[in-house]
């Protein structure tokens, strides 16, 4: 299991999806959507619904949410 760079926190799959498509799809260090939130100076929800968008478009790192 990944963890986050800053913090430790174990990471879901989305805060590894995000952290590759912000920063870089190849990263092998991620960050969990708080550390990644103050990392670009935003709110947490930005992150979140950034996260709602990729998925909606049919971005592959993020996987669909089950009904």
């Amino acid at each position: 299991m990944s963890q986050c760079l800053k913090c430790g926190k174990v990471l879901t799959m989305d805060e590894i999806g995000i952290t590759k498509k912000l920063i870089n799809r190849g990263a092998t260090a991620f960050y969990c959507k708080l550390c990644l939130a103050n990392e670009f100076h935003c709110e947490v929800a930005l992150i979140d619904d950034k996260i709602t968008q990729f998925r909606e478009m049919g971005c592959t790192l993020f996987v669909k949410e089950q009904k």
